[in-house]
């Protein structure tokens, strides 16, 4: 089963270490209520809770930035619906699973023969609609994100991307195009052009962890998301 029917369909383990009593209200006096989702790295998250708002990563995984306190292990359509996200949410930014959406990977669509990976054709089917799910969530404010994707997820997902990043616009001397979806957001800022255009996620070697490496945001992008949406943008 993909990571996307895992997501569709609910968890088996659920781990929620945050306090409740503080989650069902914006934890101070002006503060955005903003939830993170298929974010396992907290990369974005850790910005907006820099900012002192009131916010969560969420992922079927165990959080790997080191803040578990603002990590909900569960399904984020269980966390839409559950408390204090069921009472509403000023901002939502997610990371959906790009492995069968990302335009470098269309090739699997087919076999050798030229005929469809069935399979794989009906993993990106759910992919997308799990894509389409997100972006129609009930927020005003909604930012999903993904690599530059391939014709077949976009004519089931039904629009493009708002904007295309890179790294090199926000500190990091690499490339890797980042399309975002946005919905009641002004396009990202370029914070800090740098030199340097080095495919360096592409040139990873071969780990358990390289999809979650090359996945993670860079600080530098999760920073100008908090600073630029975090503050008036969204208020």
């Amino acid at each position: 089963m993909s990571t996307q029917v895992d997501l569709f369909t609910g968890v088996q383990d659920m781990h929620y270490t945050g306090n409740i009593a503080n989650a069902v209200l914006p934890a101070g006096m002006g503060s955005l209520k903003v939830l993170v989702g298929c974010e396992e790295s907290q990369a974005v998250a850790i910005e907006f809770d820099k900012l002192g708002h009131y916010v969560n990563s969420c992922d079927l995984q165990e959080c790997s930035g080191g803040r578990p306190d603002l990590h909900i292990k569960d399904s984020i359509f269980h966390v839409l619906h559950k408390p204090p996200y069921s009472f509403g949410l000023d901002l939502f930014i997610a990371h959906p699973p790009c492995t069968y959406l990302a335009n470098s990977g269309v090739r699997w669509l087919y076999n050798k023969d030229g005929t469809k990976n069935k399979e794989r054709w009906k993993n990106m089917e759910d992919a997308a609609l799990f894509f389409r799910a997100l972006l129609h969530t009930n927020c005003d404010k909604i930012c999903i994100e993904n690599p530059i994707m391939h014709k077949h997820a976009l004519k089931i997902i039904g629009i493009k991307q708002s904007q295309i990043i890179q790294p090199w616009q926000f500190g990091h001397g690499e490339t890797k195009a980042t399309c975002l979806w946005l919905k009641g957001l002004p396009h990202l800022k370029p914070t800090n052009i740098v030199e340097g255009r080095e495919q360096k996620i592409w040139k990873m070697p071969p780990s358990k962890d390289r999809q979650k490496l090359r996945s993670k945001t860079y600080p530098g992008i999760a920073e100008a998301m908090a600073m630029q949406w975090g503050g008036n943008a969204c208020r």
